[in-house]
C-alpha cells in the first residue's frame, strides 16, 4: 500500500498565482465583465423549440448545431450505452476533477472519467486527464471487472456510431452548400467520383478525396469525456447570467484542446434517480427547469438571441466544424441525474504516450554510459542540447508524472493500465536528474573559461527556477483543503518527492541552494565586468 504523503509549505503568493493566470484567461474574463456591464440588469432574449422563431434562428445563426433525437438512434446503442454508463457510475469510476481556474484550485461539480485510445490524454483547465483505454486490437487491458470492460466497449461502440453519423451529417451539409450554389447534388458527386470519363485529369477526384479525408480527420474521435451530473448532490449551481436560463451545471465555455474545426458529438442520458429538491425549482420564463438543456450563444454577442435546446434521454447533438470556436455552450440543469458522453478529436500532438516516450528518447541521446566502468557522461554540452534536455526534463515531471499522481490512484478503479508507462517515465526522469547533476559538475571544472560557464548558466538557470517554482506549486496544491477532503483513493500524491540528502537521488528536491549559487556566479561576473 502506498501512503499519500503531505508536506508543509508556505502558500505561493498571489503574484505567483497571477503568473499562472494566462493572458487568454484574463482576456476572456475582461470580455465577460464587459458583456455583463453592457447588458446591466436586463436579460438577453433566448428561444426554445416552443417559440415560433426557433427554427428560423437556428438555421440563420446556429446552422452548425445538429440534433439527432433518441428515436433515430438504434435501440441497441441505447441499451448498451445506458447500461455501460450506469455500470461505470456504480463501480465509482467517475470522480470530481481538481482543476485550476484563474490560478486557483476548484473542484468540479461534475463527476468525470475519460475513455479513449490507449495512451491518449485530454487537457483542460491546467489538468491532464489520462484516458482509460477502450478495448483496442493489439493492446492488453486488464479491467478491474468484466463489467467495467463491457462499459468501456459500449462507449467505443458509441464512438464508432457517432463518427459515422458525423461524417454523414457533414457530407449532407457539403452537398447542401454545393446545391445552393448551382453545382451538383450529393448523388451526382458519387457518380462523378466513380466515372473515370469525368475526371481524366484527376482534379475532381483529388478534391473529393481530400474533402473526405479532411472530414474523416475532423470526426475520428479519439477520446470520450464522460460526465455525471446529479443535481441532488450539487450543492451550489450558478444562475445563468446573461439570458436568465436558470441553474447551470456547466458554465458557458468553448471546449479546449481540440483539433481545429473538429466536430464534438454528445450523447445525453438523463436517468432515474433522486430528483433535486422541488422547492428549489424556480420558475423560469422560457425553458422547463425540470428538463436538461444545452444552451448556446454566439460568443461575446448581445444582439443574437441564445438557444436553449431540451434534451430527452438518448438524444445526440453535434457541434460541427467551427461552431465550438465561434459559439459558446453551457449545460442547464434539470431535476434528474444525467450522463453525457462527449466525443472529441483531442489535439494530441503533445498528449500521447508515444509523443512523450519520443521526447524522452531525444533527451537520452545526450547521455552515455561506460559499459565497463558504469560511469555516465554527457554526449554534448552545446547550448541547444542543454536547453532541449532540460525542457524535456520539466515536461516529463510537470505535464505527466505530477499530473498523473495529483489525481491519486483513481484510474486503478477501472484498470491499472497507466501504472506501467508511468514507471517507465519516472525511470527516464531519474536519468534526466542525473544529467542535470552532470551538467552542474561540468560547469565547476577549472578548465572551463568563465565565458563558457556563464553561457551554460544563463541557459540552465531559468529552467531550474521554473522547476523550483512548479515543485512548490504542486506541493501546495497537494496539501490544500480541497485535496485533503477528497476520498482517500482520489487524494493527490506529491510524486516524485524525496528528502534532501537522499543518497538514491542525484540532486536535492529543493533546488534553492543550487539556484542561489548559480545566480551568485552570474552576479560576480557582472560585477567584475562593470569594474
Amino acid at each position: 500500500m502506498v501512503v499519500v504523503r503531505v508536506f508543509k509549505l508556505t502558500a505561493i503568493g498571489q503574484e505567483s498565482r497571477m503568473k499562472r493566470f494566462s493572458k487568454y484567461d484574463r482576456t476572456k474574463e475582461s470580455k465577460r465583465q464587459k458583456l455583463l456591464k453592457e447588458i446591466e440588469d436586463r436579460k438577453l432574449p433566448y428561444l426554445t423549440p416552443k417559440d415560433v422563431q426557433f427554427e428560423q434562428l437556428s438555421k440563420a445563426k446556429y446552422p452548425k448545431l445538429y440534433l439527432r433525437r433518441a428515436n433515430r438512434v438504434p435501440q441497441e446503442i441505447h441499451q448498451k450505452v445506458q447500461q455501460g454508463l450506469t455500470t461505470l457510475r456504480d463501480y465509482k469510476c467517475f470522480a470530481q476533477d481538481l482543476v485550476q481556474i484563474k490560478g486557483k484550485d476548484v473542484l468540479t461539480p461534475v463527476y468525470r472519467i475519460l475513455i479513449g485510445d490507449p495512451g491518449s490524454t485530454y487537457r483542460y483547465l491546467d489538468t491532464r486527464l489520462f484516458a482509460i483505454p477502450w478495448p483496442s486490437r493489439g493492446v492488453e487491458v486488464k479491467y478491474s471487472s468484466d463489467e467495467i470492460g463491457k462499459g468501456c466497449q459500449a462507449i467505443k461502440d458509441l464512438n464508432e456510431y457517432l463518427h459515422v453519423e458525423a461524417m454523414e451529417i457533414l457530407l449532407d451539409h457539403c452537398s447542401a452548400e454545393v446545391d445552393e450554389t448551382g453545382f451538383v447534388e450529393k448523388a451526382a458527386i458519387s457518380t462523378l467520383i466513380k466515372d473515370s470519363e469525368s475526371m481524366k485529369d484527376g482534379t475532381f477526384h483529388n478534391k473529393q478525396s481530400n474533402t473526405s479525408a479532411m472530414l474523416k480527420d475532423r470526426t475520428s474521435f479519439n477520446v470520450a469525456l464522460l460526465n455525471y451530473m446529479d443535481p441532488s448532490r450539487m450543492k451550489y449551481l450558478k444562475e445563468e447570467p446573461y439570458f436568465g436560463m436558470g441553474k447551470m451545471a456547466v458554465s458557458w465555455h468553448h471546449d479546449e484542446n481540440l483539433v481545429e474545426r473538429s466536430t464534438v458529438a454528445v450523447y445525453s442520458y438523463s436517468c432515474d434517480g433522486p430528483a433535486a429538491d422541488e422547492s428549489n425549482k424556480k420558475s423560469i420564463e422560457g425553458r422547463d427547469p425540470a428538463l436538461w438543456h444545452v444552451g448556446l450563444k454566439v460568443a461575446w454577442d448581445i444582439e443574437t438571441p441564445g438557444l436553449a435546446l431540451p434534451l430527452d434521454p438518448g438524444d445526440c447533438y453535434f457541434m460541427l466544424d467551427d461552431l465550438n470556436m465561434t459559439h459558446q455552450h453551457c449545460v442547464l440543469s434539470g431535476m434528474q441525474p444525467r450522463f453525457s458522453s462527449t466525443h472529441r478529436v483531442a489535439e494530441c500532438s503533445s498528449g500521447t504516450l508515444d509523443y512523450i516516450f519520443g521526447r524522452c528518447a531525444v533527451a537520452m541521446k545526450n547521455l552515455q554510459k561506460d559499459p565497463l566502468l558504469g560511469i555516465s557522461s554527457l554526449t554534448s554540452l552545446e547550448l541547444a542540447f542543454v536547453r532541449q534536455t532540460e525542457e524535456i526534463h520539466n515536461e516529463v515531471e510537470f505535464e505527466w508524472l505530477r499530473q498523473f499522481w495529483f489525481q491519486g490512484k483513481r484510474s486503478a478503479k477501472a484498470c491499472d493500465w497507466w501504472f506501467r508507462p508511468m514507471a517507465v517515465l519516472e525511470n527516464s526522469w531519474r536519468e534526466m536528474e542525473q544529467m542535470t547533476k552532470l551538467l552542474l559538475c561540468e560547469i565547476n571544472k577549472v578548465e572551463w573559461s568563465l565565458e563558457r560557464k556563464h553561457q551554460i548558466i544563463r541557459c540552465l538557470l531559468p529552467l531550474l527556477e521554473e522547476r523550483q517554482e512548479l515543485r512548490k506549486s504542486w506541493m501546495t496544491r497537494c496539501q490544500s483543503r480541497l485535496a485533503n477532503n477528497l476520498p482517500v483513493d482520489e487524494q493527490p500524491e506529491c510524486r516524485p518527492h524525496w528528502c534532501n540528502g537522499n543518497p538514491d537521488m542525484p540532486l536535492p528536491f529543493d533546488l534553492e541552494e543550487i539556484i542561489s549559487l548559480l545566480r551568485n556566479q552570474l552576479m560576480s561576473a557582472d560585477g567584475d565586468n562593470r569594474s
